[in-house]
């Protein structure tokens, strides 16, 4: 066996090692050999006796836990295995909290040790007491709208009208003992900043990545947030194309309006609040960048999340709320809808991306960018051209053939090969051939 997420080799025995110990027993157990190589050779140990009455002892006292500690032999040589458990509630090594993902060994420190000391005890972030808040103190005009949202979407009974916010909060389980928790003050306080630094939206249009053309920030409670920031999104920062059937007018936005209110639920239900780095919306010509600071669960990947369609929120005690106010259908399905919704409009599907604590989501207003063009197999003369006649509507092979510097029979070849991918719509087989943006 090769060292892994869950085997260590170590030639010698050191204090240090508790250290590791202690990382397996945070995260999922595993076992140390001691008087093997790095390539689990066995090269054996001469204090092996000693090591046998010590190393438990060690683990005992200073990490109050017990391991399985045997003696092995293989070919006249002494190893020593320590298996080690994985524990329910904390373990720590002279006040510090160590934790194995994957390969390595990870002190706990800062916000992720109050994530992890919380998970232990059955908590989330958004589930903890906030103490000197009030119910007076939240905003009696978010628990009407709650309540009309909820009756409306029948996730609410129609008698729940006339529930007052102690009910609400009840009904909701964000009271604990009479203290509010921190969901309660997210969603109802008129000013969730003065208890949790960076929880509010920023909104900006770009020409280019360091081109900022003007901004806006949304404060308030989440469900003013969400509303405030969908209101700013399909009114200051995008278009609709308006139409009539009969005398009805009929708005057609640039990108599915559902689906990008549940982008930004999803964002708000999974931001990590311990971070101080408020949901960044980035809004170009041609699509539209979602920020929320926060990671995958351990050992995910985006494709992981796609294909398990995960239904654990960061902040279950929000996502609840929203589910209840008729905001979401259910959880764990919101990427589906996404993309479903932009294939409908047919537009890209929406990518996601998470690297370290930056989570994105990104539509696009329509295939036509380099990212997707480039994915497509065409060369850089070919992107360029769809990207540069897009505006005109059409390409004739003639233009094609002087903007590049090159022979018609080549220009033919390449409009052709765009064309087969579904991009253009040729209109003649001459020299003056029309290529039609569909």
């Amino acid at each position: 066996m090769s060292e892994s997420q869950n085997i260590e080799y170590k030639s010698s025995w050191h204090e240090d090692y508790l250290d590791w110990i202690c990382g397996f027993a945070n995260a999922q157990g595993g076992k140390i050999y001691i008087g093997k190589d790095d390539d689990g050779n066995v090269i054996g140990i001469a204090d092996y006796k000693d090591l046998m009455e010590k190393i438990p002892n060690k683990i005992k006292n200073q990490l109050g836990i017990t391991a399985e500690v045997n003696l092995l032999q293989e070919d006249g040589k002494h190893y020593i295995e320590i298996v080690v458990q994985p524990y329910s509630v904390p373990i720590s090594l002279r006040g510090r909290y160590f934790y194995r993902s994957g390969s390595v060994k990870q002190e706990l420190t800062g916000a992720a040790l109050n994530e992890f000391l919380l998970e232990r005890i059955g908590k989330k972030w958004d589930s903890v007491p906030v103490p000197n808040v009030q119910i007076k103190d939240l905003k009696p005009d978010t628990f009407i709208f709650f309540k009309e949202k909820g009756i409306k979407s029948n996730r609410i009974a129609e008698d729940s009208r006339n529930d007052t916010p102690l009910q609400v909060l009840e009904n909701l389980k964000l009271v604990d003992k009479s203290l509010l928790n921190r969901a309660a003050v997210m969603l109802f306080h008129p000013d969730p900043e003065k208890f949790v630094s960076g929880a509010y939206i920023k909104i900006g249009f770009f020409r280019t990545d360091s081109d900022l053309l003007f901004q806006d920030e949304i404060h308030g409670n989440l469900f003013e947030q969400v509303e405030k920031t969908m209101d700013f999104l399909l009114t200051k920062y995008t278009k609709a194309l308006i139409s009539y059937e009969g005398l009805t007018r009929v708005e057609t936005y640039e990108y599915p309006k559902d689906a990008l209110r549940e982008a930004l639920l999803n964002a708000v239900a999974h931001k990590d609040y311990t971070g101080p780095y408020p949901i960044q919306i980035s809004v170009y010509a041609d699509k539209i960048m979602i920020w929320n600071y926060g990671r995958l669960p351990e050992n995910w990947t985006v494709e992981d999340l796609l294909d398990k369609h995960s239904s654990q929120p960061r902040n279950p005690d929000i996502a609840t709320a929203f589910f209840r106010s008729g905001y979401v259908e259910s959880w764990g399905r919101g990427m589906d809808k996404m993309k479903n919704l932009c294939l409908e409009a047919k537009i890209p599907v929406p990518q996601f991306s998470c690297k370290g604590n930056d989570f994105w989501t990104i539509f696009r207003k329509d295939i036509y960018n380099k990212e997707d063009l480039s994915k497509l197999g065409l060369n850089d003369r070919q992107i360029d051209a769809l990207l540069f006649f897009k505006a005109k509507g059409e390409i004739t092979s003639s233009e094609y053939a002087e903007k590049y510097n090159i022979s018609d029979r080549t220009a033919r070849r390449d409009l052709s090969e765009v064309t087969e991918k579904e991009l253009l719509k040729n209109e003649g087989d001459n020299k003056l051939s029309r290529y039609i943006f569909p």
